[in-house]
Protein backbone atom coordinates (compact mmCIF):
# COMPACT_ATOMS: atom_id res chain seq x y z
CA UNK A 1 0.00 0.00 0.00
CA UNK A 2 1.12 3.31 -0.69
CA UNK A 3 1.10 6.58 1.34
CA UNK A 4 -0.58 9.46 -0.91
CA UNK A 5 1.65 13.06 0.28
CA UNK A 6 -1.18 14.77 0.64
CA UNK A 7 -4.58 14.81 1.86
CA UNK A 8 -7.70 16.71 0.54
CA UNK A 9 -8.43 19.75 0.99
CA UNK A 10 -11.30 22.74 0.19
CA UNK A 11 -11.12 23.11 -3.28
CA UNK A 12 -9.92 19.48 -4.49
CA UNK A 13 -12.31 18.40 -7.05
CA UNK A 14 -14.24 15.51 -5.55
CA UNK A 15 -13.67 12.20 -5.26
CA UNK A 16 -17.35 10.55 -4.21
CA UNK A 17 -20.26 13.00 -5.41
CA UNK A 18 -23.86 12.72 -5.25
CA UNK A 19 -25.96 15.05 -7.61
CA UNK A 20 -29.69 15.33 -6.88
CA UNK A 21 -29.94 11.88 -5.73
CA UNK A 22 -33.18 10.01 -5.65
CA UNK A 23 -34.22 6.75 -4.76
CA UNK A 24 -37.67 5.81 -4.14
CA UNK A 25 -39.32 2.19 -2.65
CA UNK A 26 -42.67 1.08 -4.46
CA UNK A 27 -45.47 1.22 -1.95
CA UNK A 28 -47.58 -1.80 -0.77
CA UNK A 29 -51.09 -2.56 -2.39
CA UNK A 30 -50.53 0.27 -4.64
CA UNK A 31 -49.49 2.78 -2.27
CA UNK A 32 -47.42 6.06 -3.01
CA UNK A 33 -43.79 5.25 -3.40
CA UNK A 34 -41.57 6.05 -0.86
CA UNK A 35 -39.08 8.80 -1.52
CA UNK A 36 -36.51 7.34 0.81
CA UNK A 37 -33.45 9.85 -0.44
CA UNK A 38 -35.45 12.65 -1.92
CA UNK A 39 -32.63 15.12 -3.60
CA UNK A 40 -29.67 14.99 -2.24
CA UNK A 41 -26.11 16.59 -3.05
CA UNK A 42 -23.10 15.68 -1.72
CA UNK A 43 -19.47 15.74 -2.31
CA UNK A 44 -16.42 13.49 -0.27
CA UNK A 45 -13.14 14.99 -1.49
CA UNK A 46 -9.35 12.75 -1.15
CA UNK A 47 -8.44 12.39 2.29
CA UNK A 48 -12.17 13.93 3.91
CA UNK A 49 -13.87 12.03 6.39
CA UNK A 50 -17.93 13.18 5.84
CA UNK A 51 -20.22 12.41 8.77
CA UNK A 52 -23.89 11.62 7.35
CA UNK A 53 -26.08 11.82 10.68
CA UNK A 54 -29.41 11.54 11.46
CA UNK A 55 -32.06 9.39 13.00
CA UNK A 56 -33.03 6.19 12.21
CA UNK A 57 -35.41 6.18 9.21
CA UNK A 58 -34.30 9.56 7.73
CA UNK A 59 -32.54 7.93 4.57
CA UNK A 60 -28.91 7.84 5.63
CA UNK A 61 -28.29 3.90 5.25
CA UNK A 62 -29.90 4.55 1.76
CA UNK A 63 -28.02 6.99 0.72
CA UNK A 64 -24.58 5.37 1.95
CA UNK A 65 -25.73 1.69 -0.05
CA UNK A 66 -26.86 3.87 -3.52
CA UNK A 67 -23.33 5.44 -3.24
CA UNK A 68 -21.68 2.35 -3.06
CA UNK A 69 -24.37 1.19 -6.02
CA UNK A 70 -25.70 -1.35 -4.24
CA UNK A 71 -29.28 0.10 -4.21
CA UNK A 72 -29.67 2.39 -8.21
CA UNK A 73 -30.58 5.77 -7.91
CA UNK A 74 -33.74 6.49 -9.04
CA UNK A 75 -32.72 10.08 -10.44
CA UNK A 76 -29.88 12.04 -10.15
CA UNK A 77 -26.19 10.56 -10.67
CA UNK A 78 -23.24 9.30 -8.32
CA UNK A 79 -19.97 9.99 -10.07
CA UNK A 80 -16.75 8.29 -8.77
CA UNK A 81 -13.52 10.26 -9.76
CA UNK A 82 -14.98 12.26 -12.28
CA UNK A 83 -17.29 9.75 -14.19
CA UNK A 84 -20.55 8.51 -13.80
CA UNK A 85 -21.13 5.28 -12.25
CA UNK A 86 -21.84 2.15 -14.30
CA UNK A 87 -24.27 -0.19 -12.93
CA UNK A 88 -23.03 -3.11 -15.27
CA UNK A 89 -21.61 -6.20 -13.50
CA UNK A 90 -18.05 -5.71 -14.47
CA UNK A 91 -17.53 -2.40 -13.98
CA UNK A 92 -19.68 -2.63 -10.20
CA UNK A 93 -16.86 -4.79 -9.58
CA UNK A 94 -14.02 -2.66 -10.53
CA UNK A 95 -16.23 0.18 -8.44
CA UNK A 96 -16.26 -2.04 -5.28
CA UNK A 97 -12.46 -2.64 -5.08
CA UNK A 98 -11.93 1.20 -4.93
CA UNK A 99 -15.20 1.58 -2.47
CA UNK A 100 -15.30 -0.75 0.59
CA UNK A 101 -18.07 -1.03 2.42
CA UNK A 102 -17.59 -1.66 6.87
CA UNK A 103 -20.74 -2.24 7.92
CA UNK A 104 -22.25 -1.69 11.84
CA UNK A 105 -22.54 -5.59 13.21
CA UNK A 106 -18.53 -7.60 12.47
CA UNK A 107 -20.58 -10.68 13.68
CA UNK A 108 -23.07 -10.53 11.14
CA UNK A 109 -20.32 -9.66 8.52
CA UNK A 110 -18.45 -12.47 9.14
CA UNK A 111 -18.70 -16.04 8.26
CA UNK A 112 -18.45 -17.79 11.63
CA UNK A 113 -17.23 -21.09 9.60
CA UNK A 114 -14.14 -18.92 7.86
CA UNK A 115 -10.97 -18.52 9.64
CA UNK A 116 -9.59 -14.50 10.22
CA UNK A 117 -7.47 -15.40 7.42
CA UNK A 118 -9.85 -16.50 5.03
CA UNK A 119 -12.47 -13.52 5.75
CA UNK A 120 -9.35 -10.83 4.75
CA UNK A 121 -8.61 -13.01 1.58
CA UNK A 122 -12.14 -13.21 0.32
CA UNK A 123 -11.82 -10.02 -1.44
CA UNK A 124 -8.36 -10.84 -3.17
CA UNK A 125 -9.85 -14.15 -4.16
CA UNK A 126 -12.86 -12.62 -5.77
CA UNK A 127 -10.86 -10.08 -7.55
CA UNK A 128 -8.10 -11.89 -8.78
CA UNK A 129 -5.27 -10.54 -7.26
CA UNK A 130 -1.98 -11.86 -8.09
CA UNK A 131 0.42 -10.94 -5.95
CA UNK A 132 1.13 -12.64 -2.46
CA UNK A 133 -2.03 -13.21 -0.80
CA UNK A 134 -0.62 -14.04 2.89
CA UNK A 135 1.46 -10.94 2.72
CA UNK A 136 -0.94 -8.97 1.77
CA UNK A 137 -3.44 -10.34 4.40
CA UNK A 138 -0.69 -9.79 6.93
CA UNK A 139 -0.35 -6.07 5.59
CA UNK A 140 -4.24 -5.66 5.91
CA UNK A 141 -4.24 -7.38 9.46
CA UNK A 142 -1.42 -5.41 10.67
CA UNK A 143 -2.61 -1.96 9.26
CA UNK A 144 -6.03 -3.19 11.09
CA UNK A 145 -4.23 -2.84 14.61
CA UNK A 146 -4.17 -6.81 14.60
CA UNK A 147 0.08 -8.01 15.30
CA UNK A 148 1.17 -9.95 15.05
CA UNK A 149 -1.25 -10.83 12.23
CA UNK A 150 0.19 -14.09 11.82
CA UNK A 151 -1.32 -14.73 15.08
CA UNK A 152 -4.63 -14.01 13.82
CA UNK A 153 -4.96 -16.37 10.65
CA UNK A 154 -6.42 -19.60 11.92
CA UNK A 155 -8.70 -17.91 14.59
CA UNK A 156 -12.56 -18.01 14.02
CA UNK A 157 -14.94 -14.73 14.78
CA UNK A 158 -16.28 -16.47 18.26
CA UNK A 159 -12.77 -16.65 19.53
CA UNK A 160 -12.11 -12.59 18.89
CA UNK A 161 -13.63 -10.07 20.70
CA UNK A 162 -15.98 -7.46 19.45
CA UNK A 163 -13.40 -4.53 18.65
CA UNK A 164 -11.23 -7.56 17.27
CA UNK A 165 -13.77 -8.56 15.40
CA UNK A 166 -14.45 -4.86 13.58
CA UNK A 167 -10.98 -4.88 13.41
CA UNK A 168 -11.01 -8.04 10.98
CA UNK A 169 -14.04 -6.09 9.20
CA UNK A 170 -11.84 -3.24 8.38
CA UNK A 171 -8.93 -5.48 7.25
CA UNK A 172 -11.14 -7.10 4.82
CA UNK A 173 -11.66 -3.56 3.50
CA UNK A 174 -8.15 -2.37 3.41
CA UNK A 175 -6.71 -5.72 1.37
CA UNK A 176 -7.91 -4.70 -1.60
CA UNK A 177 -6.01 -0.87 -1.41
CA UNK A 178 -9.78 1.32 -1.22
CA UNK A 179 -9.82 5.00 -1.82
CA UNK A 180 -12.60 5.32 0.14
CA UNK A 181 -14.35 3.13 2.89
CA UNK A 182 -18.21 3.55 3.47
CA UNK A 183 -18.67 3.06 7.29
CA UNK A 184 -22.67 2.03 8.37
CA UNK A 185 -22.54 3.01 12.15
CA UNK A 186 -18.69 1.12 12.51
CA UNK A 187 -18.56 1.38 16.59
CA UNK A 188 -22.35 1.22 17.68
CA UNK A 189 -22.38 -2.21 19.01
CA UNK A 190 -19.06 -2.15 20.11
CA UNK A 191 -18.20 -1.00 23.94
CA UNK A 192 -17.64 2.54 25.33
CA UNK A 193 -13.90 1.16 25.97
CA UNK A 194 -13.41 0.18 22.69
CA UNK A 195 -15.03 2.63 20.67
CA UNK A 196 -12.46 5.01 20.48
CA UNK A 197 -9.93 2.62 19.51
CA UNK A 198 -11.64 2.14 16.23
CA UNK A 199 -12.23 5.34 15.74
CA UNK A 200 -8.38 6.43 16.47
CA UNK A 201 -7.73 3.51 14.20
CA UNK A 202 -10.04 5.23 11.37
CA UNK A 203 -8.35 8.53 11.72
CA UNK A 204 -4.58 6.97 11.58
CA UNK A 205 -5.67 5.17 8.12
CA UNK A 206 -6.75 8.49 7.04
CA UNK A 207 -3.41 9.95 7.91
CA UNK A 208 -1.45 7.12 6.77
CA UNK A 209 -3.11 6.06 3.11
CA UNK A 210 -4.92 8.91 2.39
CA UNK A 211 -7.87 7.30 2.82
CA UNK A 212 -11.53 8.84 2.53
CA UNK A 213 -14.50 7.91 4.36
CA UNK A 214 -17.97 8.41 4.44
CA UNK A 215 -19.24 7.28 8.40
CA UNK A 216 -23.05 7.00 8.79
CA UNK A 217 -23.76 7.58 12.04
CA UNK A 218 -27.40 8.48 14.52
CA UNK A 219 -24.15 9.88 17.18
CA UNK A 220 -23.33 13.39 16.73
CA UNK A 221 -20.55 12.70 19.35
CA UNK A 222 -18.77 10.28 16.96
CA UNK A 223 -18.68 12.82 14.32
CA UNK A 224 -17.72 15.00 16.41
CA UNK A 225 -14.61 13.08 16.94
CA UNK A 226 -13.60 11.57 13.73
CA UNK A 227 -15.33 13.73 10.65
CA UNK A 228 -14.19 16.88 9.18
CA UNK A 229 -17.52 17.57 7.82
CA UNK A 230 -20.70 16.60 8.52
CA UNK A 231 -23.91 16.31 6.84
CA UNK A 232 -27.22 16.16 9.23
CA UNK A 233 -30.37 14.16 7.16
CA UNK A 234 -33.80 14.24 7.58
CA UNK A 235 -36.45 12.40 5.69
CA UNK A 236 -34.39 11.60 2.86
CA UNK A 237 -32.85 15.30 2.12
CA UNK A 238 -29.71 16.84 3.98
CA UNK A 239 -31.01 19.90 6.02
CA UNK A 240 -27.91 20.81 7.50
CA UNK A 241 -24.08 21.00 6.36
CA UNK A 242 -20.91 22.32 6.95
CA UNK A 243 -17.39 21.83 8.35
CA UNK A 244 -17.56 20.00 11.64
CA UNK A 245 -16.76 22.29 14.41
CA UNK A 246 -18.87 25.07 12.96
CA UNK A 247 -21.81 22.93 12.33
CA UNK A 248 -21.93 21.19 15.90
CA UNK A 249 -20.72 24.55 18.00
CA UNK A 250 -23.59 26.81 15.91
CA UNK A 251 -25.87 24.96 14.84
CA UNK A 252 -28.68 26.52 12.84
CA UNK A 253 -31.51 23.78 12.13
CA UNK A 254 -33.86 23.32 14.63
CA UNK A 255 -33.07 19.48 14.21
CA UNK A 256 -29.57 19.42 14.39
CA UNK A 257 -29.90 21.85 17.73
CA UNK A 258 -32.49 18.98 18.80
CA UNK A 259 -29.76 16.21 18.08
CA UNK A 260 -27.39 17.80 19.54
CA UNK A 261 -29.11 18.69 23.00
CA UNK A 262 -29.54 15.31 24.28
CA UNK A 263 -25.88 14.86 24.07
CA UNK A 264 -24.36 15.00 27.92
CA UNK A 265 -22.55 17.58 27.84
CA UNK A 266 -24.65 19.87 25.83
CA UNK A 267 -25.64 22.83 27.93
CA UNK A 268 -29.50 23.36 28.98
CA UNK A 269 -32.34 20.80 28.63
CA UNK A 270 -32.71 18.41 26.23
CA UNK A 271 -35.35 18.97 23.45
CA UNK A 272 -37.95 16.40 23.17
CA UNK A 273 -38.93 15.77 19.72
CA UNK A 274 -42.79 15.12 19.41
CA UNK A 275 -43.83 12.28 17.01
CA UNK A 276 -41.92 10.09 14.61
CA UNK A 277 -39.99 11.19 11.32
CA UNK A 278 -43.34 11.34 8.63
CA UNK A 279 -43.71 8.73 6.58
CA UNK A 280 -41.56 8.79 2.97
CA UNK A 281 -44.29 7.89 1.23
CA UNK A 282 -46.92 11.08 2.51
CA UNK A 283 -43.52 14.23 2.97
CA UNK A 284 -45.70 17.05 4.57
CA UNK A 285 -45.30 20.32 2.32
CA UNK A 286 -42.98 23.20 3.11
CA UNK A 287 -40.30 22.17 5.54
CA UNK A 288 -40.08 18.29 5.87
CA UNK A 289 -39.64 18.64 9.24
CA UNK A 290 -42.24 21.63 10.58
CA UNK A 291 -44.81 19.18 12.26
CA UNK A 292 -42.13 18.44 14.88
CA UNK A 293 -40.44 21.85 15.24
CA UNK A 294 -39.75 23.26 18.19
CA UNK A 295 -38.86 26.80 16.98
CA UNK A 296 -42.35 26.40 15.04
CA UNK A 297 -44.38 25.03 18.34
CA UNK A 298 -42.95 27.70 20.65
CA UNK A 299 -43.94 30.61 18.08
CA UNK A 300 -40.31 31.79 17.51
CA UNK A 301 -41.06 31.36 13.71
CA UNK A 302 -44.24 32.70 14.11
CA UNK A 303 -42.38 36.33 15.70
CA UNK A 304 -39.99 35.45 12.62
CA UNK A 305 -42.62 36.12 10.20
CA UNK A 306 -41.69 32.46 8.64
CA UNK A 307 -44.58 29.84 9.98
CA UNK A 308 -46.36 30.02 6.88
CA UNK A 309 -43.31 29.35 4.89
CA UNK A 310 -42.51 26.43 7.48
CA UNK A 311 -45.82 24.91 6.48
CA UNK A 312 -45.94 25.59 2.91
CA UNK A 313 -42.38 26.48 1.00
CA UNK A 314 -40.61 23.85 0.24
CA UNK A 315 -36.66 24.50 0.47
CA UNK A 316 -34.44 24.01 -2.23
CA UNK A 317 -31.59 21.05 -1.98
CA UNK A 318 -28.26 22.39 -0.20
CA UNK A 319 -25.10 22.23 -2.27
CA UNK A 320 -22.81 19.28 -1.70
CA UNK A 321 -19.52 20.85 -1.07
CA UNK A 322 -18.03 23.04 1.75
CA UNK A 323 -19.24 25.81 2.88
CA UNK A 324 -22.13 26.30 6.16
CA UNK A 325 -25.65 25.31 4.67
CA UNK A 326 -28.97 25.14 6.41
CA UNK A 327 -32.60 24.06 5.03
CA UNK A 328 -34.80 26.43 7.28
CA UNK A 329 -36.99 29.23 6.74
CA UNK A 330 -36.11 30.45 10.25
CA UNK A 331 -32.50 30.01 10.56
CA UNK A 332 -32.33 32.20 7.38
CA UNK A 333 -34.23 34.68 8.92
CA UNK A 334 -32.25 35.29 11.87
CA UNK A 335 -29.32 35.99 8.99
CA UNK A 336 -31.21 38.61 7.74
CA UNK A 337 -32.51 40.17 10.79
Amino acid sequence: MTTPPLLGAEGTPPLLSAEGLHVTFPGRHGAARARAVDGVDLDIRPGEIVALVGESGCGKTTLARSLLGLVPATGGRVTFDGKPLDYSSRALKAYRKRVQLVLQDPSGSLNPRHTVYDAVAEGLRIHGYGGDERAAVAEALSRAGLRPPERFFLRYPHELSGGQRQRVVIAGALVLEPELIVADEPVASLDASVRGEILALLLRLRTELGLSALVVTHDLGLAWNIADRVAVMYLGRIVETGEVEQVLTAPRHPYTQALLSVLPEAPGDPVVLTGEPPDPSRIPSGCRFHARCQILASGEAERAGVADACRSKDLEVLGGGGGTQVACHWARAQVTT
